[in-house]
C-alpha cells in the first residue's frame, strides 16, 4: 500500500494542530491595531510633540499621512488575498522579493516590534510611580518593580488565546477614546464657534525645516496595522475581515488624531499652540483636561493612560510573538518557540520568550543604572525606524510581486501597479527622513545613532547572508521559508 496515503492523515493532522486559532471578528481585529498606537499615550505624548513641530497644521499632516497609507492599503489588501500565509510583511517580502529578503524583512519585524515594545515597562513605570506616590501619596516604589509586573501581566495574557486579548483591548480601547472624544467636544465648545473657525484647517509648506520630522511622529501612530494579517489564522472569515479590518484601522486612526490634534488648536488658539506645545510638551495635554473638566476627570485620564500603556504593551508582545512563531515555524529560529498551546492555540512558548527578553533587559539596565527617561525613546526610536524600513521594502515588494504576475494573471492596474508605485515613493521619502533625523527620533548622540543605525540595516542584510547560507547548507529549511500560500 501506498505509505504517502496512509502517511496523509498524520501530516494534515499535525498541520492543524501546529496552526493558530481564534475567533476575532473586525471590531476587535481594529481595536488591536489601535492598541499599538496606544491613543491615550499619543495623544498625551505623541501629539504635543507633533504640534511642536508643526502647529497649526498638525490636522492637515495627519489626514495626508492617512490617505497614502489608504493608498498603500490598496495593495496590501490585494497581497493579503494572494499570499495568505499569517507571516504578514515576511510572507509578503519573500513572495515579492524572495526567500533571502524575507528573511531579512522578518528579522527587522522582530527586532522592531520588541524594541517598539519595550518601551512600555520603563514608561509603565516611571509613570505609576509618580502617580501613586505623587498623587495617591503612596509608597515611592522603584519603577522597575512596576516595569516586571507588567512584563509579567502582558506575558500571562499573550499567553492565552488571542480571543482574551482582544476582549481586554477592546474594552480598554472604548474607555480611553471616550476620554479623548469628551476632551474633544470640550476643548471645541468650550470657546464657542468662533474659536472652532479660528483653529481653521491649515496646509503644511513643503519648505517648512521641520516637515518631515512632522511626518515621521504621525507615520509612527499607525505601526501596526500589520496586525490585520498577522493574525489571519485567528480571525472569522479572514479575506473579509482583514480588508474591513485594515481600511478601518488607517482611516480611524487618522481621522480621530487629526480631530484631536485639532481640539488642541481650538482651545490654545492657532496663532498659540506651537509655542505653547514647545513650553509644556509633557503636561499639555494634562492641563488641558484640568482646565475643561477638572482634576478629577484628569486623575482618571492618567489611570486610564496607565492601562493604555499596559494595551499597547500587549498588542506588541502579540505581534511580536507572531512574528517569533512565523520564523520558529520555518524553522530560522529555534524549534520550541513554534510551539502551539494546546488549549489555547497560542503561540505561547514564543511570547513567554519575548516577555523574557523584555525582564531581563530591565534587570540589566536597573543594573547598570541606565534612566528609564533614557530607555523609552531609545526603544521607541530605533524600533520606529526598523518597522518603517521594513514597510517601505515590503512596498517594494508588493509592487515587484503584481509587476511580476501581470504577464500570466493581469489584474487591476490600480490596485497592483499605480497606489503600490505611489507607496513606494511616499513610504521611501518617509524613510530617507527618518535616516536624516535619526538623532531626534531616538533622542540620543551621534554615537547611539551610529550604533542603532548599523545594527537595523546588519539586522536586514544579516538576514539575507543567513538565508544564503541555509540554501546551501540547509535546502530543507530554506524551502520552508515565508509562510507562504499562494494562489
Amino acid at each position: 500500500m501506498n505509505n504517502t496515503t496512509l502517511d496523509a492523515p498524520k501530516v494534515s493532522r499535525q498541520i492543524q494542530e501546529n496552526r493558530l486559532s481564534g475567533n476575532m471578528g473586525v471590531g476587535e481585529l481594529v481595536m488591536n491595531v489601535l492598541a499599538f498606537s496606544s491613543p491615550l499615550a499619543t495623544v498625551a505624548g505623541t501629539l504635543p510633540v507633533l504640534l511642536m513641530f508643526s502647529g497649526q497644521t498638525a490636522p492637515a499632516i495627519y489626514l495626508l499621512v492617512t490617505l497614502m497609507l489608504l493608498i498603500f492599503s490598496v495593495g496590501f489588501v490585494k497581497m493579503s488575498r494572494s499570499v495568505q500565509g499569517p507571516g504578514g510583511f515576511y510572507s509578503f517580502v519573500t513572495a515579492g522579493l524572495g526567500k533571502p529578503a524575507g528573511l531579512g524583512g522578518a528579522f527587522l519585524a522582530l527586532f522592531g516590534y520588541i524594541f517598539i515594545g519595550f518601551f512600555a515597562p520603563s514608561f509603565f513605570g516611571v509613570t505609576l510611580q509618580g502617580f501613586v506616590a505623587n498623587t495617591l501619596g503612596g509608597p515611592d516604589i522603584a519603577w522597575y518593580w512596576y516595569a516586571l509586573a507588567i512584563t509579567a501581566l502582558t506575558t500571562l495574557l499573550a499567553y492565552n488565546r488571542i480571543d482574551l486579548s482582544a476582549k481586554l483591548l477592546t474594552i480598554v480601547m472604548l474607555l480611553e477614546v471616550a476620554i479623548i472624544v469628551v476632551f474633544d467636544v470640550v476643548s471645541f465648545s468650550a470657546n464657542g464657534l468662533g474659536a472652532v473657525q479660528s483653529a481653521g484647517f491649515a496646509l503644511p509648506s513643503i519648505a517648512d525645516a521641520t516637515l518631515g520630522l512632522a511626518l515621521l511622529f504621525a507615520v509612527g501612530n499607525f505601526f501596526g496595522f500589520e496586525a490585520t494579517v498577522i493574525y489571519r489564522d485567528e480571525v472569522k472569515n479572514p479575506d473579509k475581515t482583514i480588508s474591513r479590518a485594515t481600511y478601518l484601522a488607517v482611516a480611524g486612526i487618522g481621522i480621530f488624531y487629526a480631530v484631536a490634534a485639532w481640539a488642541f488648536i481650538a482651545f490654545f488658539g492657532a496663532d498659540k499652540i506651537q509655542a505653547e506645545a514647545e513650553n509644556n510638551t509633557v503636561n499639555l495635554f494634562n492641563d488641558a483636561l484640568v482646565g475643561l473638566v477638572g482634576r478629577i476627570f484628569a486623575d482618571v485620564a492618567v489611570l486610564l493612560l496607565i492601562t493604555s500603556v499596559l494595551a499597547c504593551m500587549l498588542s506588541i508582545q502579540n505581534i511580536a510573538a507572531r512574528y517569533s512563531f512565523a520564523l520558529a515555524a520555518d524553522h530560522a529560529l529555534p524549534s520550541f518557540l513554534g510551539r502551539v498551546h494546546p488549549k489555547h492555540k497560542s503561540p505561547y512558548a514564543s511570547a513567554l520568550a519575548v516577555g523574557i527578553v523584555w525582564a531581563v533587559a530591565i534587570v540589566l539596565f536597573t543594573v547598570i543604572g541606565v534612566a528609564p527617561e533614557v530607555l523609552y525613546p531609545i526603544a521607541s526610536g530605533s524600533g520606529t525606524f526598523a518597522v518603517l524600513l521594513l514597510m517601505f521594502i515590503t512596498s517594494f515588494a508588493v509592487l515587484v510581486y503584481f509587476i511580476r504576475r501581470r504577464g500570466f494573471a493581469p489584474e487591476s492596474i490600480w490596485k497592483t501597479v499605480i497606489a503600490p508605485f505611489i507607496s513606494v515613493l511616499f513610504l521611501g521619502a518617509i524613510t530617507y527622513l527618518a535616516i536624516a533625523n535619526y538623532p531626534e527620533l531616538i533622542g540620543g548622540s551621534t554615537v547611539m545613532t551610529a550604533i542603532f543605525m548599523t545594527f537595523t540595516f546588519a539586522l536586514f542584510f544579516g538576514g539575507i547572508v543567513y538565508a544564503f547560507f541555509l540554501r546551501s547548507k540547509r535546502p530543507d529549511i530554506y524551502a520552508r521559508l515565508g509562510r507562504q500560500r499562494i494562489d
